[in-house]
């Protein structure tokens, strides 16, 4: 496309300075021609009041000499001879005659002025009546470097001007052709790179509006991607990461099947089921995953989730005889968060109970409903985390053997999709507990009933604290 601009560029720009040009260089010739042959004529007409006042030859030569062209030796006069009634009837000529007899004659004829070619140049021949009968003729001789004089001079201004025209044409068009280029060889090369697998691969926004607006677009585009593909990612993980609650079921049934082939079978293959689950969820966590999208405005109803979850998970806390304790759920408390999300997280921490602690070991949920957050606390008493900022890493369990660490990031992402987060720290039962802070600024259930005030201080006091656990 660069090159193509330019030859488009400089044939457009050669037909212009040919154009115009040609015919101004035609011009100034012709220019020069009459301004040659005008002073010529002027020189002529000055020799014409002598003329029509005496023939004398003296005198003649006298006012021949005296003008310019008399002067260099490039006028003659020509005068015929008189008729038969007057006296001294011989013709004259004064000057060096350079045109021919027969030019002459047929100036004499036409009775106007002519232009005869001679050697090394023109003649201008001039006729002045000297009587009815009588045609004098003055001849000025026009050299041909004073019919040609400044033409050459103009023609190679004139080729100076159209060459500066034709490489300032090329430059400006090259220029104009490299600011195309460039930006259409950095959306080949993004879209290149993006086919091969480099997500990263941007444009940037330059050029041409046209060009600008693809960057735009393509850029727009590689992000939709990234994220489709985190989404993909995300849901492969959080899907498999959800099979583990079945999967825990079926370990802790498995456990009490006793002893016996079918037995062991039972439990090899929960536990090959469950190896294949971890595998899918470590490849699916192998890309950094984005942040998930706030809930919808209606979200979801905490209560109504906690206790639907407990009624689920307490039937197995009964068969391993785990204690199970639940407050703060006597009313809705609706949060901006989506039911299915919010199930997830409470699956994930509780899932975490059962594989994490031994048998007996107590768990509690508690939802504490404040007027700009809704903390949901998920606790036990088992024998805790030793690294609790280690937890929260993505893809890193701190020390529980075994885990892939989704589940925290699970509940952190929902927690951070209203503007919350989550801490870990030591519970009341001696154990570990999960602080779910979930974000109420700006948003707020019409019929959600106000609870008791958790102002920004004693949320940064209950942040601190946690940390220091």
């Amino acid at each position: 496309m660069r090159w193509a601009l330019v030859k488009v560029a400089l044939a457009v720009t050669v037909m212009v300075v040919v154009a115009f040009a040609v015919p101004l260089g035609l011009v100034i010739k012709e220019m020069a021609r009459d301004r040659a042959f005008g002073n010529a004529e002027r020189q002529a007409a000055a020799i014409g009041p002598t003329l029509s006042i005496t023939t004398d030859r003296a005198e003649l030569e006298r006012a021949v000499a005296s003008t310019l062209a008399g002067a260099y030796g490039r006028m003659a006069v020509h005068v015929p001879a008189p008729g038969a009634d007057e006296p001294d009837g011989l013709p004259l000529e004064i000057g060096t005659r350079r045109a021919a007899e027969e030019d002459l004659r047929t100036v004499r004829r036409l009775g106007r002025a002519s232009i005869a070619e001679v050697p090394g140049g023109f003649a201008l021949l001039q006729p002045t009546a000297l009587s009815q009968a009588r045609i004098a003729i003055v001849e000025i001789f026009v050299p041909d470097d004073e019919v040609s004089n400044g033409v050459t001079t103009a023609w190679l201004v004139l080729a100076g001007v159209g060459l500066a025209l034709v490489v300032g044409s090329v430059a400006v068009a090259d220029r104009l052709g490299l600011r195309m280029v460039e930006p259409a060889r950095h959306l080949a090369y993004a879209a290149h790179a993006l086919g091969e697998g480099k997500l990263g691969a941007r444009v940037p926004e330059e050029g041409p509006p046209e060009l600008r607006s693809a960057a735009v677009a393509f850029n727009s585009m590689a992000d939709q991607v990234v994220q489709l593909l985190a989404n993909e990612r995300e849901l492969a993980a959080d899907l498999s990461h959800r099979l583990r609650t079945p999967l825990t079921v079926l370990r802790l049934n498995a456990a009490s099947l006793g002893e016996g082939p079918a037995a062991d079978q039972t439990r090899a293959a929960v536990a090959q089921l469950e190896r294949e689950v971890d595998t899918i969820i470590r490849t699916a966590r192998e890309a950094k995953p984005q942040t998930v999208a706030a809930g919808p405005a209606g979200g979801c109803d905490v209560s109504e989730v906690v206790r639907e979850r407990m009624d689920f998970w307490s039937a197995l806390a009964e068969d391993e005889g785990r204690t199970a304790r639940v407050a703060g759920i006597g009313g809705p408390v609706r949060i901006p968060v989506v039911r299915a999300e919010l199930a997830a997280a409470l699956d994930a921490l509780l899932g975490n109970v059962f594989r994490h602690t031994p048998e007996g070991t107590a768990f509690a949920v508690d939802v504490h409903n404040g007027e700009d957050a809704v903390i949901v606390l998920v606790s036990d008493a088992g024998p805790g985390i030793a690294d609790p900022r280690a937890a929260l890493a993505r893809g890193n369990s701190g020390g529980r053997d075994g885990s892939t660490g989704l589940g925290l990031d699970i509940v952190r992402r929902v927690a951070e999709s209203t503007g919350g987060d989550v801490r870990i720290g030591r519970s009341v039962l001696g154990g570990t507990e999960v602080r779910i802070w979930i974000g109420l600024d700006g948003w707020r259930s019409p019929d959600a009933p106000r609870g008791h005030r958790l102002g920004r201080r004693k949320r940064a006091a209950q942040g601190r604290r946690t940390a220091d656990v």
